[in-house]
């Protein structure tokens, strides 16, 4: 006899109990929003920020996303350091082209491909190239795994690599940040590929 084939009750318990968990996240993420922006912390606005943030969870559901890796202090710690590097570095390289008198900078889009197409990868490592001065994310495609980057101050072929370069080693520290194993061997591997025979 063939039929479909049956999740069994425990992992459909599970999957449940996961969603339930994963709302109720989101739900106290926007009390605490909710109470931010009214700028105090009282019972009326804890009770007004749970009725908003149920009605939105309820009449506006999102795409569930999934964390199936782990966070890793140390790599953490490297990401968030060379953020700050990358973030300094930047602002002092788009205030010099400012202030500097008769300069055009000619800009370009770059599209490059992730290695790890997860909503999660996407979501951090656009974010993180967007909060970069001089790069500003124009279109995300998410089948593809595609993100489409406006760059500044392009001269030629190797500053597009360069841009493109940089926005893979942004996305490599993240997954080793906070990736799955799976993940951390994509990224690693096509790291070896790329590099240059000797």
């Amino acid at each position: 006899m063939t039929g479909d084939p049956v999740t069994p009750e425990p992992a459909r318990s599970r999957r449940r109990a996961g969603r339930w968990r994963d709302q109720l996240r989101a739900l106290a993420w926007l009390v605490l929003i909710w109470n931010l922006l009214w700028g105090d912390f009282s019972w009326g606005n804890l009770v007004g920020g749970v009725l908003v943030g149920g009605a939105v969870l309820l009449f506006f559901p999102l795409p569930p996303v999934t964390f199936a890796g782990r966070l890793r202090p140390r790599a953490l710690l490297v990401f968030a350091l060379r953020f700050a590097g990358e973030l300094a570095s930047a602002s002092a390289n788009v205030a010099r082209i400012a202030v500097r008198p008769g300069y055009r900078p000619r800009g370009a889009i770059v599209a490059v491909r992730l290695r790890v197409r997860t909503d999660l990868n996407l979501a951090l490592t656009a974010e993180a190239i967007s909060l970069v001065p001089g790069t500003l994310i124009i279109e995300v495609d998410r089948d593809a795994g595609v993100l489409h980057v406006h760059v500044l101050d392009v001269r030629g072929p190797e500053d597009l690599a360069d841009s493109r370069d940089r926005i893979l080693a942004v996305e490599r520290r993240i997954v080793r940040a906070v990736g799955s194993a799976v993940e951390l061997r994509r990224v690693q591997t096509d790291s070896v590929e790329r590099r240059p025979a000797p």
